[in-house]
């Protein structure tokens, strides 16, 4: 046999280690492992390669300008609530992007039920972090102490014609009824500049549900030339993250009922965000 130093030894004793303690090391690694292991398919090394692509997009594509980044938690779970727009979803991207490289943190974001029917997409996602939009992924995104991106407006908010762009419409109530539930703050989130990169002049909602999908959008570029049709235009964003909202139920005030109440009122609060950034933007396509 040979030692550490690689000389040969005539005898080696056997290392003998408590049973008590090598039974607590193994159920400390098993526990460590199933804290480090993700439910829904995150897969770091893939999300590695992608980051610069959003990187690129941030920065010299679309030039996105941040403001309030401070209201981000810098650790703990948190509900990143924003508008929707934009025909196809890179305002998610922008906001993940936007937090991963100026507050080092990473974004988990929901994604509606209807992208499973596009496999490839759904794995996309989970892999970058997604999750199927469902409150028990969200609870237990939160859980691990996760930023969540939400979009309440769902698929009507990317689905808005381009003489509607900015103007948000309903508010689901599933983000304040969790806000309520787990006691985590709500940061409102306000996106310009995602309305443009795909003007909505319709949807082919017959040729979606071939597709899985709601619609097919149909823009001045798209589908007349074809694959170059679909490049988003290269517009000016602007991304606002507004002060951390804690909601409460009042003594005596039923919980559904505060959720709708606070649902409708952040919705107003974002509104207000949203169009305070469209005023003061100088163009579409500059600052």
């Amino acid at each position: 046999m040979r030692g550490r130093g690689g000389k040969g030894v005539g005898m080696a004793a056997p290392t003998v280690e408590p049973v008590g303690e090598r039974a607590e090391d193994g159920a400390a690694s098993a526990a460590e492992s199933a804290l480090s292991e993700d439910p829904f398919g995150l897969d770091l090394a893939f999300r590695e390669k992608v980051v610069p692509l959003f990187r690129f997009l941030h920065d010299r594509y679309w030039r996105v300008d941040v403001t309030g980044i401070e209201n981000v938690p810098a650790s703990g779970a948190g509900l990143l609530v924003s508008n929707h727009s934009g025909a196809l979803p890179f305002d998610g991207a922008m906001v993940c992007a936007a937090v991963e490289l100026r507050r080092e943190r990473r974004v988990r974001f929901l994604y509606d039920r209807f992208v499973l029917n596009v496999p490839p997409v759904a794995s996309f996602y989970d892999k970058v972090g997604g999750a199927v939009a469902a409150r028990e992924n969200a609870v237990r995104l939160l859980g691990r102490d996760e930023l969540v991106l939400m979009f309440p407006e769902g698929v009507s908010g990317v689905a808005k014609s381009f003489g509607d762009r900015y103007r948000l419409r309903a508010f689901s109530a599933g983000f304040a009824r969790l806000a309520l539930a787990l006691d985590v703050p709500i940061i409102p989130v306000a996106v310009v500049g995602a309305e443009e990169i795909y003007p909505l002049l319709g949807r082919a909602e017959s040729v979606g549900r071939v597709l899985g999908m709601p619609y097919v959008p149909l823009t001045p570029f798209f589908p007349l030339l074809g694959l170059l049709g679909a490049l988003p235009l290269p517009t000016k964003w602007s991304i606002r993250f507004g002060k951390p909202i804690r909601l409460r139920v009042q003594e005596g005030e039923a919980r559904p009922q505060r959720a709708r109440v606070d649902a409708v009122n952040v919705r107003r609060k974002i509104q207000a965000m949203v169009t305070r950034l469209k005023r003061r933007r100088q163009s579409v396509f500059f600052g």
